[in-house]
């Protein structure tokens, strides 16, 4: 599916965009005058998690759930957690910040690295120690991801880095190709111009 037939949400679409129509993340950098896309700045991220920023479109999130896309191991282990009726958490720490439902949903669909089970990381952030082997040159994304919903997260800014931790699953949208979850989207979108914040 290409990404310009994916409906943006209202927020997202209010961003900049680049030459190819892609729109950047509030927590992307810029050099000269092009957004770096498979790098988070540390400023931006740090911004996101102290003001409860979204880290897509970079809009206040309201009080409650918060979203993010999780890869192919992580989804599995919420999945066979919930599937036993058993509480999920992730101590480890991530790099990945917090979103809206309706952004992440939409970033998942969108991001080639997230949309895609071939796809694999073009750049890196940092080299890999074990908490960035994830998001280094060549990293595979997996079979599989999800767009998962929790209760809230916690965060720490360190001299070089933004971390985040994530508490309590309340939702999990596995899937293969971010396209899966195009319908739901568009619900979202429809029942947030109707109703106001994301849940």
């Amino acid at each position: 599916m290409r990404f310009d037939s994916v409906p943006e949400p209202p927020t997202v679409a209010a961003r900049p965009h680049d030459d190819r129509g892609y729109p950047v993340p509030a927590i992307t950098p810029w050099q000269d005058g092009r957004p770096q896309f498979a790098l988070t700045d540390h400023e931006r991220s740090a911004r996101c998690a102290t003001e409860r920023l979204c880290s897509v479109c970079g809009v206040l999130m309201e009080q409650g759930p918060v979203w993010r896309v999780v890869g192919t191991a992580e989804s599995e282990a919420i999945g066979a957690a919930l599937a036993e009726g058993l509480p999920y958490r992730n101590l480890a720490a991530t790099l990945e910040g917090p979103g809206h439902r309706a952004c992440m949903l939409y970033a998942a669909m969108v991001c080639p690295y997230l949309a895609r089970p071939n796809a694999r990381r073009g750049l890196s952030a940092a080299g890999g120690d074990g908490l960035t082997d994830h998001v280094v040159r060549g990293a595979a994304r997996g079979a599989g991801g999800a767009v998962v919903g929790f209760a809230d997260y916690e965060y720490a800014v360190t001299a070089d880095r933004v971390l985040f931790r994530f508490l309590d699953v309340v939702e999990h949208l596995p899937y293969t190709t971010g396209d899966a979850h195009l319908a739901e989207l568009r619900a979202e979108l429809t029942r947030r111009a109707g109703v106001g914040p994301s849940r």
